[in-house]
This record gives structure tokens, C-alpha cells and sequence, in this order.
């Protein structure tokens, strides 16, 4: 089941927020004692994901928000689309290197923190940052766009709370070597796409660029290859003029919204683009807003991570977004 409605507003009750603020002043005071003793304790790889229920929540998520994001898992045994996400998140967490902290919340034993938090549908994955709940996703979603909400929520934390994260031993046993290379090579797969873009065969293009990401999900050329293929793909047969009207007559429609961004960016007007999702982002909920800040962060994938263009835009996303 979808939820209504993913707001935190009137979720968290008036006692939890107290015993946040209460919270992140004694982590504060902590992380200044442990700095005048020589900074704090490398915490190892496997500390980076912990088991939370109702009784430890205020001292393993409220306290600990105060000094890292603490990204928080809802899951369930018998949820099929947890299993997969699951052992996703717990990867990623050892990979960001202490940047954030997964916290697992099994929802059948922890009624009182699902009801809290609103949740209607599991997978659910929210963040606590100094204290502050916010929602993050639903559902099993994509590294890739996984990856981009990580990164938002981490820049948050250290732009507008000082949140510099925990600090690892990489030498502790399952620590990721430093050296590892992702598989490869690709260029008799990137050569098809190439060859299939050229062709006017999207889908062949998609289709090899997600080959060359199944095995190498961070591939630069492919996720940019993939992100502009499947735009193209989206605005073909578009009537651009019906396009921009609809988007103009139903401002409120977030599918004319996307559309027309879709086409901003394929016109060149980058900016135009990231700034109608941007708003359309700032004044939807739940699922509206989940479409449009997914679609967004395929948009930055067609310009690329480096555009000036595109660091704007992901810092516009975050202030309405946190």
C-alpha cells in the first residue's frame, strides 16, 4: 500500500522533538569531551549498521543523529521488496564510509515507531538528522537514485548541521579494500550503444548500457549514456507546442510538469528545466513529490555531476527538500 501522504508534519509528537534537541546538546557535549581526548573512536565497518527498537531509539538514533545522519530502515521479514533493499542499504552504508549510520527497524516488533512515523507500506526509509525526521523513499528503489539521496542528506548534514560523520577503522576485518577496481572492461558494449544511438535504436542503446551497469553500477559513461538514451526515448513523438501548453493550463499536474522539463533540457534550457522541477518538488507530498524529485535526479545524470548547472540544482533540491 502506498502511503497518502510521505510529510513528516504532526508525525513525531511534541516529546520526541524535546528529547531531540535534548539529545543532540549531550552528543555535542560528548564529541567536544572526546575531542579534548584526542578526537573520537574508529568505530569498525560492522558498526555502521545496528538493529534499533522502541527502547533504544532516543539513545541509538535521536543521540547518534547529533554526529551523523542516521538513516533509518523499516522492513519486515515477510516483505519481499525488503530483501532486496535491505542488504542494498547495509552495502552502501560500509561503502559511504561513516558518512551515515543505518539503523534497521523491524516493523513487526516495533508497532509503536511505525505509527510514529506514519508509515503504511514497507520498505520504508527515512533520515534523522540533529534530531530532525525526514522522509527519504518508499519502496525498492534504484542504486543509482538511492545514491543521490544519500548524497543530498550527507551534504545537508555537514552544510547546515556540521555533521563531519563517524570515523572507521579501515583496517578492522570487512573493511572494503581500498584498491578495488570495478569489473570492466566495456568498450565492445559502450561501442554497440554508441553504434545503436547513432541508429535511432534507443531501446538497443538503453538496453546495452544497462549491461554494462548490471555489472558495474557507477560506470560514469554508461549511467550518463543510459540517462540520455532513455530521455530521448521519453520526448520522442512529443508534440512539444501540446507539451508546453498542458504544463502551462495545470501547473498542479506534476505529469505535465516532468514532461515539460524533459523537453526544457532536450531544447537546452538546462536551467529552465531543474528549476520547474525544483518547484514542482517544493510544493507537492508524497507520491507527486517522489516523481518529481526521481525525475530531477535523471536530469542531472544527462548534464553530469561536475556542471556547475547541476551543483546549483542539487543544492536548490535539498533546501526544499530539508
Amino acid at each position: 500500500m502506498q502511503p497518502r501522504n510521505m510529510s513528516m508534519s504532526g508525525v513525531v509528537d511534541l516529546a520526541a522533538v524535546k528529547a531531540a534537541g535534548e539529545a543532540k546538546a549531550k552528543a555535542e557535549q560528548a564529541r567536544a569531551e572526546a575531542a579534548r581526548h584526542g578526537g573520537p573512536a574508529a568505530v569498525p565497518p560492522s558498526a555502521l549498521v545496528i538493529d534499533v527498537d522502541e527502547a533504544g531509539f532516543e539513545r541509538d538514533v535521536l543521540q547518534r543523529s547529533a554526529e551523523v545522519p542516521v538513516v533509518l530502515d523499516f522492513w519486515a521479514e515477510w516483505c519481499e521488496p525488503c530483501k532486496q533493499l535491505g542488504p542494498l542499504l547495509e552495502r552502501l552504508a560500509v561503502e559511504y564510509g561513516g558518512r551515515f549510520l543505518l539503523a534497521k527497524i523491524d516493523v513487526d516488533a516495533n508497532q509503536m515507531l511505525m505509527q510514529q512515523f506514519g508509515i503504511q507500506g514497507i520498505p520504508a526509509v527515512f533520515a534523522v538528522v540533529a534530531g530532525q525526521a525526514l522522509p527519504l523513499f518508499q519502496g525498492a528503489v534504484p542504486e543509482g537514485q538511492i545514491r543521490e539521496t544519500l548524497d543530498q542528506l550527507i551534504q545537508v548534514g555537514e552544510e547546515r548541521f556540521g555533521l563531519t560523520g563517524l570515523t572507521v577503522d579501515a583496517g578492522a576485518e570487512g573493511a572494503e579494500p581500498a584498491d578495488r577496481q570495478p569489473a570492466g572492461p566495456y568498450d565492445a558494449l559502450l561501442e554497440a550503444a554508441a553504434s545503436a544511438l547513432d541508429a535511432g535504436d534507443l531501446a538497443g542503446a538503453v538496453q546495452a548500457y544497462k549491461n554494462v551497469l548490471a555489472d558495474d553500477p557507477e560506470h560514469p559513461e554508461a549511467k550518463l549514456g543510459l540517462a540520455q538514451a532513455e530521455l530521448l526515448g521519453r520526448v520522442q513523438g512529443m508534440d512539444p507546442q501540446t507539451v508546453r501548453k498542458n504544463a502551462a493550463d495545470n501547473p498542479a499536474d506534476v505529469a505535465a510538469q516532468i514532461a515539460a522539463a524533459d523537453l526544457d533540457l532536450v531544447g537546452g534550457h538546462v536551467q529552465d528545466a531543474f528549476g520547474r522541477l525544483v518547484e514542482t518538488v517544493r510544493r507537492t507530498f508524497g507520491d507527486d513529490r517522489d516523481a518529481a524529485r526521481l525525475r530531477l535526479l535523471e536530469l542531472f545524470e544527462v548534464i553530469g555531476p561536475e556542471d556547475p548547472r547541476v551543483i546549483a540544482g542539487r543544492q536548490a533540491l535539498a533546501r526544499v527538500l530539508f
